[in-house]
This record gives structure tokens, C-alpha cells and sequence, in this order.
């Protein structure tokens, strides 16, 4: 074969065909939109711009807000106005004059197909258009502010179609009619009462900062800031982890300071960290909740530059290696009172608005040695070590749940345990997943029983997956918790994954913050979920991937 004629030959084709341009690009992208939840249809469909600026019809903004719409044609120029703030985009134009000032553009207006096509995202944040991109299946969801420009603000109920640029256009000035009914923000409408974050200070993850080791005063500045910024996007609650690896972020008799305060385990930070904690979040009107680890010892499997009050050193008897970290023995009854003693130390020693504990009970997929407890601490004579391995925690939960309400009845209790319960395939009435772990069968949570058994005041489950990923689907186990909690009294949190928003390892769906709105989106479907816990707080104050808190913020207006 003549390589050279056919390389030519293939260039001539390419050469004859047409230049792509943004009017074909547009036919290419299949964009859906909707405004506050009701689907819009437009002649000319939004579409993307090669330098990735969503670009969408003037009718359809100006149907979001209400707004008055003129088109120049002489000038090339849209004037879009809605209360007291009026914008001005020409075609061309670098920069838009928004209320009299020059705002600089990406890109202006384009005519296409006949119609004035203006840059979406621009437009929404100077008029009040929230904007929520589904990457994976090309949707622009639009949710109109209700505060832009007050109640008495006229409405426009269809805007004109903006005719070709070569026929002269007429001013269409927005026509003086009672303002329709808006539909309510997405998180408005039930009200949802729990909107928290999970602080972590293991390895210094979330506060205090690893720079502020030993500095009370900067320990106390980075918490107040983080406060302030949470509040800011709209959350009520903090969940702050003060039992990382069996020590304390709060004055304790029995176990030491942790080392995420000064960088050595058992120094006195200069401070109650705790009580100082508690005291900022109320002075916001801010819960905050004590997140323990119940049975996590350590971090790694040394014992090197632990505390000598530390329970590895104190107990080595309690003490199981597994998975390269060190345990407590939740079968050793004595070790599971020591654990509720220091929950009940800060139960009765602070204003916490709650006890927190996540899903490390036992730890999943490794060999852990309580072959010996399961002899000594088996009065009930249970024939499995997984039944009775169950038994330990549910014996734990109840428990410490009974303490807690005796001592403080307004105190609440609850656990985040691992997102699936059991697989269907091992139990006809687990969820309809795949996963490879469950809380049930590998870290020995029954959390059904905790439920149905009244131990608990609220579940979290980390649904920390997708509402595509096929093993473990968000809407189905979303599904399946609320249909456990039905009846019960037990409030339904739900646990979403912040942290995968914009991490470079997950999938195409995390690429935005649209995962996590539609989520929250989903979760509106049923009055028995009353709220979420996102996981982590530096993921939207500090990292704020793809503008995360300002959607969040959005999202939790009231």
C-alpha cells in the first residue's frame, strides 16, 4: 500500500469538511436544564464553549429571576435587569458593566441559532442564579434566589424569544404582572435539622494544625475560623473527634492528652481544649458533638512515645494487633467498662451536645487474635465467635447509651456506622449491593438491633458512594436506611463523602460538587432522613473544591 497517497488523501478530506463551529458544538452537547426542579425546554439548547464557559438562551435566565430583557441590535448589546441590579453584556466585549461598574468576562454574548446566548455562570452569580452541573449526564439544574430583589419585585412568566441580530428588535421591557409562587431552595423545604461536619484530629487532619503544636493561642484562632466558615456555608453542628487513639483532647483522669495538641503524647496543651471547643460552637448557636473511637489504641502497632498512663502500657492484656495498629479487646468486659468511663468523664464534665461514635469496632478483613477472650468471656455460651463478637458490641452500645441518659437525658447518642448493613446475597433483607465489606458480618456492628432495640437516638451510615457506583448505590441504601429507622424514633443522619469532591483518584462523578448536591437533593424524598454529616471539614473550608461550600451554602438556606 502507498502510505503517502493515503496520509494525502485522508488530509484532503479533512481539509473539505467544515470548521467546527460553536453552533455545531452546541448541536454535539445534549445539555437538559431545569429550573427549581421543573424541566425547560428552548429552542436554541445551552452549550459549552471552548473554553469551557456554559453558555445558555437569555429566556432562560431571565425565566429564573423575573427579569426584564432588552436587546440592541445596533449595539449588540443585552441588558438584563432584575430589581435594583442591571447587567450589561455586549457581543465581543471582554467585560461587563454590571450597576455601572466594568466586570471583566471569559466570554460575552453570542448569537446562535437566532438567539442571544449569554455565559450561565456569570450571569446566576450577579442575579441570583444558582447553578448545579451533572457532569456525567450533561444536566444544569437552576434554583432561583428568592431574595433577589424582595417579593414585590414584577415577574416575567415567558420571555420573548430574541429574534435574529439582522431584523431590528424592539425594547421588550418586562411586563408588570403579580409575582408567581417561588418554588422553595432545595434544603428549605423539609427543613432538615442536622447540617454537620465531622472535624477529625487524628495526624492533625481537620485542627489543630501541625504548625500550631503547643500554641494555645493559635489552636483557638484556627478553631474559631474553621467555625466561621462552616457557619458560613450554611452548617448547624460540628462532630469533633476528642478520643482519636485512646487519649483525650479534653482534661481527663484516666487516659492522656493527645498528641495532636503539643506533638507529644501527654502534654498538657495550657488549655481545655474541649471546653473551649464547646464554648465557641454555642457561642454561634452551633452544636457541637464529642466523636470518640471507641476501640482504636493506636495509630501503628508501636507503643514507642505513648503516655505511661496510656491504656497499651497500663493494660497490655486488653491490647490485640490487627491490621498494624493496636485494639482494645471489645470481648474483655473489664476493657469495654474503661471505655465508657472516659465517654461518661466528659458526659459529665462539658456541655457536649452529643455522643459520637464511628464504625471502628472491629477491625474488617484482618486476623484478629481473641481466641483466648472468646473462652474466658463467653458466659452465655455462644456457639460463634461471630455471634458473640456481636454480642460484645451490642452488649457496649446498650450500655453506655443507658449511662449516658442517666446522667444527662438531653446528652444524644449516636454511631456512623460502615453504609451497608448486610448484602442481600448474605441476608434477604439487607440492601441491594455488592460491597465487599458490611458493619454486620466484618466489623461485628448489628445496627438493626440497635435500632429496633431503641439504644441509639440517631444512625449516620457513611454512604460515602456515588448514585452510579453499582456495588453500593447512594439512592438504594439511602433507601434501605430510611425504611430500618421507619416507625422506630431513631433519627436517620446520612454520612456523604466531601472528601472525594475533586480528589483526582475517584471517578468522572466527583470531578464536581454536584455529586454531593444531589445527594442532599436526594435525601428530600423522605421525611425520616433528618439531616447529614459531611466527612471532612477541611474539604470544604480549606480544600473547597469546585466552589463546594458556596453550593453548600446555597443549598442550606432557609
Amino acid at each position: 500500500m502507498n502510505y503517502r497517497k493515503w496520509i494525502l488523501g485522508l488530509l484532503v478530506v479533512m481539509l473539505c469538511l467544515p470548521v467546527w463551529t460553536t453552533g455545531a458544538r452546541a448541536a454535539s452537547v445534549q445539555i437538559t436544564i431545569e429550573l427549581d426542579g421543573e424541566s425547560l425546554s428552548t429552542d436554541v439548547p445551552p452549550y459549552i464553549t471552548r473554553t469551557n464557559v456554559t453558555m445558555v438562551p437569555v429566556g432562560v435566565v431571565s425565566k429564573g429571576l423575573g427579569a426584564g430583557v432588552v436587546w440592541d441590535q445596533a449595539s449588540k448589546t443585552a441588558t438584563i435587569s432584575k430589581g435594583n441590579n442591571v447587567l450589561k453584556l455586549t457581543s465581543g466585549s471582554k467585560s461587563a458593566i454590571v450597576n455601572g461598574a466594568s466586570v471583566p468576562l471569559d466570554t460575552s454574548v453570542q448569537i446562535t441559532q437566532g438567539r442571544v446566548m449569554v455565559p450561565l455562570r456569570f450571569v446566576s452569580e450577579q442575579l441570583g442564579l444558582q447553578v448545579v452541573w451533572n457532569q456525567a449526564a450533561k444536566h444544569i439544574a437552576l434554583y432561583s434566589n428568592v431574595e433577589i430583589g424582595g417579593p414585590s419585585t414584577p415577574s416575567t412568566p415567558s420571555v420573548p424569544t430574541v429574534p435574529t441580530p439582522s431584523v431590528p428588535t424592539p425594547v421588550v421591557p418586562a411586563p408588570s404582572v403579580p409575582t408567581p409562587t417561588v418554588p422553595s431552595i432545595p434544603g428549605a423545604k423539609t427543613g432538615k435539622a442536622m447540617k454537620g461536619a465531622w472535624v477529625s484530629t487524628v495526624f492533625n487532619l481537620d485542627w489543630p494544625s501541625t504548625a500550631s503544636a503547643g500554641n494555645a493561642d493559635k489552636q483557638k484562632k484556627e478553631f474559631d475560623s474553621m467555625l466561621d466558615k462552616l457557619q458560613a456555608a450554611g452548617f448547624n453542628s460540628v462532630f469533633v473527634q476528642v478520643r482519636p487513639a485512646a487519649d483525650a483532647l479534653y482534661s481527663s483522669q484516666l487516659v492522656p492528652w493527645s498528641k495532636v495538641l503539643s506533638g507529644t503524647q501527654g502534654k498538657e496543651p495550657g488549655y481545655d481544649p474541649l471546653q473551649y471547643m464547646v464554648s465557641s460552637a454555642h457561642s454561634r448557636g452551633m452544636q457541637l458533638h464529642a466523636w470518640f473511637n471507641p476501640f482504636r489504641a493506636t495509630t501503628d502497632a508501636s507503643t514507642t512515645g505513648l503516655a505511661a498512663n496510656h491504656v497499651a502500657k497500663l493494660h497490655p492484656e486488653w491490647i490485640v494487633k490487627a491490621d498494624s495498629k493496636l485494639y482494645i479487646n471489645p470481648g474483655i468486659p473489664e476493657a469495654r467498662q474503661h471505655i465508657i468511663d472516659t465517654v461518661m468523664e466528659v458526659v459529665r464534665g462539658y456541655d457536649i451536645d452529643g455522643v459520637h461514635l464511628d464504625d471502628y469496632f472491629y477491625p474488617s478483613n484482618v486476623t484478629f487474635a481473641d481466641d483466648t477472650a472468646f473462652k474466658t468471656y463467653n458466659s452465655q455460651a455462644i456457639a460463634t465467635k461471630g455471634d458473640w463478637r456481636r454480642d460484645n458490641i451490642n452488649q457496649f452500645i446498650r450500655q453506655l447509651g443507658a449511662e449516658i441518659h442517666a446522667v444527662k437525658p438531653a446528652v444524644s447518642f449516636g454511631v456512623s456506622p460502615f453504609g451497608v448493613w448486610r448484602n442481600k446475597k448474605a441476608d434477604s433483607s439487607g440492601s441491594d449491593t455488592t460491597a465487599g465489606v458490611s458493619a454486620y458480618d466484618d466489623m461485628y456492628a448489628d445496627v438493626r438491633t440497635w435500632i429496633k432495640s431503641g439504644w441509639v437516638d440517631y444512625v449516620a451510615p457513611q454512604i460515602y458512594w456515588s448514585l452510579s457506583f453499582s456495588a453500593a448505590r447512594y439512592d438504594k441504601l439511602v433507601d434501605w436506611w430510611v425504611n430500618e429507622v421507619t416507625g422506630t424514633g431513631v433519627k436517620l443522619y446520612i454520612g456523604l463523602a466531601s472528601y472525594k469532591v475533586g480528589d483526582t483518584k475517584q471517578t468522572a462523578e466527583w470531578q464536581s460538587g454536584d455529586q454531593i448536591i444531589n445527594q442532599l437533593k436526594y435525601n428530600e424524598k423522605y421525611d425520616e432522613v433528618s439531616g447529614s454529616i459531611l466527612f471532612r471539614a477541611n474539604d470544604i473550608v480549606v480544600r473547597d473544591p469546585f466552589g463546594l461550600a458556596s453550593l453548600l451554602s446555597f443549598y442550606f438556606k432557609s
